[in-house]
């Protein structure tokens, strides 16, 4: 194995960066380092801080060999800075520099530019885990609760991430970010995070699998288009990271299938067809199909939100300029310039929605919100061929992209579910059908009871159908101190 797909140990920042060497930036990250335990200390219920979980590490950054697992209370979790190998001669793959060779600093006059997108991404990655501290109070199993331990030191290790490059090619102004970056809190009315999607309450398990599916899924897209970087230490960064988030989005895609499984199996065992009959259906302990949908209709607008305005000035400077490029840039057969290219982007014209050819330069976020559409379509084909299994007549489906919008084109404006603008009152009657209403939210609510037995699960979700690490059904996954 090479010396850059090792990690080092041998600081306080397990790492493959060579900090050991790089004294300026390790004593920067040591010194930041207290700010972090003390804000993961805060956020974790101190219960669970006290308890091993069973946690897989990155050893080294080869695809084929890069993880341990082992027990680990999770203050002791050993967060790094990990980069994916250097491609050697690697070009970049975009814009106006297209061609050229990658950078291994921050061209001067791109750095405001690449620092608010490294802060934005960064941003987003300990908002997540804010918004999902108290989950581990109702989990439905202790393979849950493992699952959302995973993802929350992981999310911790993707701000590492974008700290190291802040602190490493900023100076003052990334150390700056990054203390900004702990000072920030998802909710909060002084300083809330970044992005809207990222200060909305994760109140309940459905919540967190459907963020998980689609919220993370933007966050997918987003870092396979950072990969595309012209620089090269933060296409590196997001590679590595993209290794990671693959099994944040199985949590998610496997935790709604697993609860439209058991709804399923339980509608079934009490001879309910009708997936509508949501009283008698609610007193069999499990979550209703509609109210799935609603839940999914929620967390799909938010997600397309992250996307920002269709047609976007600063999304087309980032391209042009090389620092980010589009979903899977290099598989894209056209000359990666599009100087005289056009694409298809909706808008709004008397009431109607009509779509028009655009320079595809500044239809950037529409591209990849496409992108990000297609991707999220699969896993909800993948949902409905359970409900199919069990014979049961009910679709998931993607709502119109002008539904529930607060960003871009459609923001504000009164769309139905299908896509068709509505009167006020058409609107109002129809929301208690589309999004989750507060009487969904607290039934949603009623169940959620932890199960802390090693191999049981609560009656409103299924067993999954393979065990991490290959351990048997009634493995301990955490091992609970409740005192």
């Amino acid at each position: 194995m090479s010396a850059i797909e090792n990690v080092s140990y041998d600081t306080l920042i397990p790492n493959n960066v060579g900090l050991s060497s790089d004294r300026r930036v390790l004593k920067a990250l040591e010194k930041w380092h207290p700010g972090y335990i003390n804000w993961w200390n805060e956020l974790i219920p101190q219960k669970f801080q006290r308890s091993p979980v069973y946690l897989r590490t990155a050893v080294s950054v080869d695809p084929k060999g890069w993880a341990k697992f082992d027990y680990v209370k999770m203050p002791e979790y050993r967060w790094g800075v990990l980069l994916a190998p250097q491609v050697e001669g690697r070009k970049i793959p975009c814009g106006e520099h297209a061609g050229e060779p990658a950078w291994q600093e921050v061209p001067g006059e791109y750095r405001a530019l690449m620092r608010r997108l490294i802060v934005i991404q960064g941003d987003t990655e300990p908002a997540s885990v804010e918004q999902q501290k108290h989950l581990a109070l109702t989990a439905p199993s202790l393979y849950d609760m493992r699952n959302l331990f995973q993802i929350n030191v992981e999310e911790g290790r993707h701000l590492w991430a974008m700290v190291y490059l802040l602190h490493k090619y900023f100076g003052a102004d990334g150390r700056d970010e990054a203390d900004d970056l702990l000072r920030r809190s998802s909710g909060s009315e002084e300083a809330p995070r970044m992005l809207g999607a990222f200060n909305e309450a994760t109140p309940d398990w459905l919540s967190f699998f459907m963020f998980t599916y689609f919220t993370d899924r933007d966050g997918k897209m987003q870092l396979e288009s950072l990969a595309q970087s012209g620089f090269d230490p933060l296409s590196r960064t997001c590679r590595f990271m993209l290794t990671e988030e693959a099994h944040h989005m199985f949590v998610g895609e496997t935790g709604v299938g697993r609860i439209i499984e058991r709804t399923c199996e339980a509608m079934k065992a009490a001879g309910i067809d009708d997936p509508y009959d949501i009283e008698r259906i609610r007193k069999l302990g499990v979550i209703d199909l509609p109210t799935i949908q609603k839940k999914l209709n929620l967390h799909y607008t938010l997600s397309l939100d992250l996307f920002g305005q269709e047609v976007s000035t600063n999304a087309a400077n980032a391209f042009n300029a090389g620092i980010k490029g589009r979903y899977m840039e290099t598989r894209i057969d056209d000359d990666h310039k599009l100087n005289h290219a056009t694409y298809r982007v909706a808008g709004l014209e008397n009431g109607h929605i009509v779509y028009r050819d655009v320079p595809a330069l500044t239809a950037i976020n529409m591209r990849l919100r496409d992108d990000y559409s297609k991707d999220a379509a699969g896993g909800v084909g993948r949902w409905n061929k359970i409900i199919e299994k069990a014979g049961i007549k009910f679709e998931m489906k993607l709502p119109h992209e002008a539904f529930n919008r607060k960003i871009g084109v459609f923001a504000n404006q009164q769309f139905d579910i299908d896509g068709k603008l509505v009167d006020g009152a058409t609107y109002d009657r129809g929301l208690k059908d589309w999004l989750p209403t507060h009487a969904d939210g607290e039934y949603i609510q009623s169940l959620m009871k932890p199960n802390y037995e090693a191999g049981q699960y609560a009656s409103w979700i299924a067993a999954p159908k393979v065990s991490i690490d290959n351990k048997p059904g009634d493995f301990e996954y955490v091992k609970l101190h409740m005192t």
